[in-house]
């Protein structure tokens, strides 16, 4: 049995789609331990997955809670903010994490991409690490638009230059960040290492994006394995044949750290009202009671804070998304065309994707509700979309899931060497 080490941002989507990862791993025969700092381990819903505390004194108990508020209002200084808390993560992970590592005889690295601590402190302690790209994959590539960007795919020298200026903005946003890792890679004694996309693994990367609903991609590294949803079997649909009959059911989210737009979730209520569709808006515990019970006052509306999502979208038509890689997949995987209002971070770049891809519009959070109830209205009819679902589903179970992601990990840790994807 391995003892392996997962290192993830403090994120509830990316800790869950990890600690999927580690409930298979674990039944594989390994030890999991998740290493962050305190407050993240109450994400961790399961007993059998370590923890171990990072940062006690630089990153108390309640000190999470600023992180999450500028992530999840991540506008104008806000941003800088954000970026500022990922940098002081970074120097958490590469002070603390390996003596912690060495303490607990650590065999190999689970590494979210977005957290490059992870991959430096592995590469300074000689461990085996791969790279997890929970959301879109930050793998850079000529011709192809960041994830955090909203661009549509286009190859002409105005949308290449457009991409390339992006970049260079980007870039520059990330600067404090990229400073960091730059630090502490000299610091270890690491040459050629001061960007994010410099510390992904050389033995495995694992993507829950396929190529099918990618932009079209040449130059990924042959270690680059795309698995699908890290998810364990989607349970039956959930019953609603008790809920007042409509033409068209839509389940609306904005995960977690957006559940609490109540001004944008108004918008989905009467956007559903005018649409005459049934809905079920699932705002993971970001309203007041008060206002969940307001919204829950029309017809054809019910209000929960969590769902088991996977089974909530099997029984609607339509899925309502900020464009989170978890709900988006979630949707493909039940053939639900997907409205996505994109609102930060790598969303713009799902929604784009959505689009391309034809199974499913994009919503600016700024229209008005008629505007989003004509669109809604409009993808529901579209028989199109549900060809090019059908085509995205068979492609995702083609992926392997979590199963072709336990065996490329266990054979990438395990052996140390490069693991070869399948093309």
């Amino acid at each position: 049995m391995s003892h392996y080490a997962v290192i993830a941002p403090p994120f509830y989507s990316h800790i869950n789609a990890l600690e999927q990862l580690s409930l298979a791993l674990i039944a594989a025969g390994h030890q999991i331990t998740f290493f962050q700092q305190i407050d993240v381990k109450h994400f961790i819903q399961t007993k059998s997955i370590g923890f171990y505390a990072l940062g006690r004194s630089s990153h108390p108990a309640g000190s999470l809670q600023r992180t999450l508020h500028f992530a999840a209002n991540p506008f104008g200084p806000a941003m800088f903010s954000l970026i500022e808390q990922m940098a002081k993560s970074t120097a958490l992970f590469c002070q603390e994490l390996p003596a912690a590592c060495q303490q607990l005889k650590i065999d190999g690295l689970i590494v979210d991409q977005m957290e490059p601590g992870g991959a430096l402190v592995a590469k300074k302690l000689d461990l085996p690490y791969v790279s997890v790209a929970c959301a879109l994959p930050l793998n850079r590539e000529p011709g192809v638009p960041l994830p955090v960007m909203p661009f549509s795919y286009r190859q002409d020298a105005q949308a290449r230059k457009r991409y390339e200026t992006s970049e260079r903005v980007y870039d520059w946003m990330m600067r404090k960040h990229d400073a960091m890792i730059s630090q502490q890679a000299r610091r270890f004694g690491l040459s050629g290492i001061t960007q994010l996309h410099h510390c992904f693994s050389p033995l495995a990367q694992l993507s829950q994006l396929i190529p099918e609903l990618d932009f079209p991609r040449h130059h990924l590294p042959s270690h680059f394995h795309s698995v699908g949803p890290l998810r364990s079997p989607t349970k039956d649909a959930v019953d609603i044949s008790h809920r007042e009959p409509r033409t068209l059911k839509v389940y609306a989210s904005l995960g977690t750290l957006q559940g609490h737009r109540y001004t944008l979730f108004k918008k989905v209520v009467a956007a559903c009202q005018r649409a005459d569709a049934q809905l079920l808006l699932a705002h993971c515990g970001g309203l007041s009671s008060a206002q969940g019970q307001k919204l829950g006052r029309q017809s054809g509306v019910e209000i929960v804070d969590f769902v088991d999502q996977p089974q909530a979208i099997a029984a609607v038509d339509m899925t309502l998304t900020h464009g989170g890689m978890n709900t988006v997949l979630d949707s493909i995987q039940q053939r639900k065309p997907l409205l996505v209002v994109p609102l930060a971070f790598d969303q713009p770049g799902v929604a784009a994707r959505v689009v391309h891809h034809g199974i499913g519009q994009r919503l600016s959070r700024l229209s008005g509700a008629k505007t989003w109830s004509t669109q809604l209205t409009q993808l529901s009819g579209q028989s199109e979309t549900q060809h090019n679902l059908q085509r995205l589903q068979c492609a995702l179970q083609r992926a392997g899931g979590i199963s072709q992601a336990v065996k490329v990990v266990t054979q990438a840790l395990s052996l140390g060497q490069p693991v070869l994807a399948r093309r």
